[in-house]
């Protein structure tokens, strides 16, 4: 059980941790009670975070120096594992399952990011390839941008954190954290991590608070990079308040799951029921759209329902529990409201903020769980008529985050691959999967910009050009 005492409820300024004059309620999501106040940035706090930030980026620590501490960092969030899994399971309703997967897959985001430290390097121009480059020498220095802010949702507090802060530390950036205002705890035991792993004074501010703490950082000239996880809306609000400013955006996804009639319909309908429901569907590239070849449906929709029976629903702190509550009953209620009228396979009843894994079977054309993101435990089965079908259907949303597709004919595979306008598509493997070293991005309004270490790394990173001439070359 998490105990408030266990972790810093303050803002984290100058690798410290502060009480602000005010504070709000963080609330245990299956509980639906109080379990801390934290405090809340005011003015003055996001003064001292940014003045300290742009100190900080006039002595950057040297790259293997970064490197060196985001591997302590690793070791000290592997070291209080069951802090890190007790916050989460409280302030974000995950089970003990998620909590840990969410674990693992930081500790691989952190030492990418040292990795990435290391390997910071220009490119040498090949001058001698132009008429007028005879003599003339020239190559790029890859220098930090200064200040990233990074404003992120509760539905990683941990991993897309660290995909945030982990490339911005490597590549020299100085980082302005604003997390959730429903999971902040998570962020201050990772900023905990940063303080004792020697990060200097500055590297990192974490601040807390709601769209007002957001608006603050967007309106100040200092900041150079803005990172953001979340909504479309919310996008749009950051992408027009940055200005020439750079962005990196993941942003919202209706993400689709095509089945074909030759794929391996066991195997496909146990890791969708998985993605389905994981984390209680809150995740962007969690199945909504089963895209189900006519011909595969009855098979797929048998072994597909099994294995959502087979789920585990209830208390998150329980080791056996898959699918836990969702981040607030007002939550709940809106995917409540989305489903009602859908003929439901399975589901459909809520509890408080607990939602069941649900399944509709067909919904009628124009429903809003065909047109709206339901970011909740619901997956709609759809047949479509071929493989075709399932394409068309998946580029006419407006979203194109990532897309699964199961199939043994690797020619329809790859002539899926290249007409779907997503950012990643997944060949026997859901929408949702992901191994952190990878690109991940989206196209259309799912955003623009790539996390993952090495891509996130060189957005956070400008080219200066450096050329000589009057060589003897």
């Amino acid at each position: 059980m998490l105990s408030s005492s266990d972790i810093p409820t303050g803002l984290f300024v100058a690798n410290t941790f502060r009480t602000g004059k005010n504070s709000f309620a963080v609330r245990d999501k299956f509980h639906q009670t109080d379990i801390a106040q934290v405090s809340l940035a005011a003015p003055d706090d996001i003064e001292s975070a940014l003045s300290l930030a742009q100190a900080y980026a006039k002595s950057v620590p040297q790259p293997y120096a970064r490197s060196e501490i985001l591997l302590k960092v690793r070791d000290l969030v592997a070291a209080r594992r069951d802090r890190f899994q007790a916050a989460m399971t409280a302030e974000a309703g995950f089970p003990v399952k998620d909590a840990n997967g969410e674990i693992d897959r930081a500790l691989q985001t952190l030492a990418l990011s040292a990795e990435e430290a290391k390997r910071l390097s220009g490119e040498l121009l090949p001058f001698g390839g132009a008429p007028t480059g005879a003599g003339r020498l020239g190559f790029t220095v890859p220098k930090p941008l200064g200040i990233v802010v990074a404003i992120t949702p509760f539905n990683a507090p941990l991993n897309t954190v660290c995909h945030k802060v982990g490339p911005a530390f490597a590549a020299g950036n100085a980082v302005v954290l604003k997390p959730s205002d429903k999971t902040p705890l998570t962020a201050n035991l990772l900023a905990e991590c940063f303080a004792e792993a020697g990060a200097p004074d500055g590297a990192l501010g974490v601040l807390h608070g709601g769209v007002s703490v957001a608006q603050a950082l967007l309106a100040d000239a200092r900041p150079h990079f803005y990172a953001f996880t979340g909504s479309t809306a919310a996008g749009r609000a950051i992408q027009a308040a940055a200005g020439l400013r750079r962005t990196q955006m993941e942003l919202g996804s209706i993400a689709a799951t095509i089945i074909l009639k030759d794929a391996d319909i066991a195997q496909a309908a146990a890791k969708c029921a998985g993605a389905s429901f994981r984390k209680a569907g809150q995740v962007c590239t969690s199945i909504q759209h089963l895209l189900v070849e006519a011909e595969a449906m009855s098979g797929f929709t048998e072994a597909y329902l099994a294995a959502v029976d087979r789920l585990v629903v209830g208390d998150p702190s329980d080791p056996l529990t898959d699918v836990g509550p969702m981040i607030s009953i007002e939550a709940a209620m809106r995917v409540e409201k989305m489903v009602a009228g859908q003929t439901m396979l399975r589901g459909g009843a809520r509890a408080d903020a607990l939602f069941p894994p649900t399944v509709i079977d067909a919904p009628a054309e124009g429903s809003t769980v065909l047109t709206d993101e339901i970011f909740g435990p619901v997956t709609c089965l759809i047949p479509v008529r071929d493989l075709d079908a399932a394409i068309a259907h998946v580029n006419a949303t407006p979203y194109g985050l990532a897309t699964g597709l199961f199939t043994n004919d690797l020619q329809r595979a790859m002539v899926a691959a290249m007409r779907l306008d997503v950012g990643g598509v997944h060949i026997n493997e859901t929408s949702s999967s992901r191994v952190d070293l990878m690109p991940y991005g989206g196209t259309k309004e799912s955003g623009f910009g790539h996390e993952g270490p090495k891509y996130a790394v060189q957005e956070m990173m400008e080219r200066k050009l450096i050329t000589i001439s009057g060589l003897p070359l």
